[in-house]
């Protein structure tokens, strides 16, 4: 599947399903999902709906993933590892910036082939900018169909001058816990509520570590590719690489295997009782 289609179809949804609506949702038009925060809207089910048309459009043969169809019909994940071309989407990530106004959100998609991530891109309808990278290709940066430049990973530092991505916010006791008396370790630590950006701000360069908990396979197969042909490294917190049916056991994102390690140490050792 070419990612230049891929990408292009990916903006050219946004421009007409998602930014007409930007700031302009009613109450009415907004739903939610499995809390207050999980939340989805008629943007994100126009813009899925679009962006499979079009896509099955050019290749019928394709199985499309995307994170709506997928709340509806579960079964549909079961084809992560076998359909043979796949297109995982995921319409609007960042439902809850959006629906806020706040203009922080993406459009994400990666391409499949046998449950391999071989392709994924990470589109802002803001900046109509979108982070490309194909499997032995690298990462690249795309401004209105023409690739700019080469994105790379920030080099590595140490655990107490990182700057993180990094949360609780779905993490079960007692690793919640562990990890929230240990977060003050790190350089610092933030949380964009958009996947997509804190994705392309790793691969750009201008953090050092993605850490995720909840594993949604449209939230992270693109970013955990463009991450890699960036010159990271990842694994899951037990140190396995990163499989997209797996949906659990966390993931994290470092420069290096070297800054992996020690993040992880430094995140996930318990404090001494008293």
């Amino acid at each position: 599947m070419d990612i230049e289609f891929v990408d292009d179809v990916l903006g050219a949804v946004a421009r007409a399903e998602l930014m007409p609506r930007f700031g302009r949702l009613a109450a009415s038009e907004v739903f939610s999902k499995s809390s207050a925060f999980d939340v989805v809207s008629v943007a994100d089910r126009a813009a899925e709906q679009a962006i499979t048309r079009a896509v099955l459009a050019r290749y019928p043969e394709a199985v499309v993933i995307g994170e709506e169809a997928a709340d509806a019909e579960p079964a549909i994940l079961r084809q992560l590892e076998t359909a043979e071309l796949a297109l995982v989407v995921d319409p609007l990530d960042g439902t809850k910036n959006f629906v806020s106004g706040l203009p922080l959100f993406a459009v994400m998609a990666a391409v499949l082939r046998a449950g391999r991530v071989v392709a994924g891109v990470i589109h802002d309808p803001v900046t109509d900018t979108s982070a490309v990278a194909v499997e032995g290709g690298g990462a690249w940066l795309r401004r209105g169909g023409v690739t700019e430049r080469r994105l790379r990973v920030a080099a590595p530092a140490p655990v107490a001058e990182m700057e993180a991505v990094a949360g609780t916010q779905f993490v079960a006791e007692p690793l919640r816990g562990v990890l929230a008396a240990n977060l003050g370790r790190l350089g610092s630590h933030t949380w964009l509520r958009c996947a997509g950006h804190e994705y392309r701000m790793a691969a750009a360069g201008h953090c050092h570590l993605l850490t995720y908990h909840r594993l949604m396979p449209w939230d992270h197969a693109p970013g955990w590719l463009l991450h890699r042909e960036a010159g990271g490294y990842s694994a899951h917190f037990d140190g396995t690489p990163f499989q997209v049916g797996r949906m659990s056991g966390g993931l994290m994102c470092a420069p290096d295997e070297a800054s992996w390690h020690a993040a992880r140490d430094a995140l996930f050792e318990a404090h001494p009782a008293g």
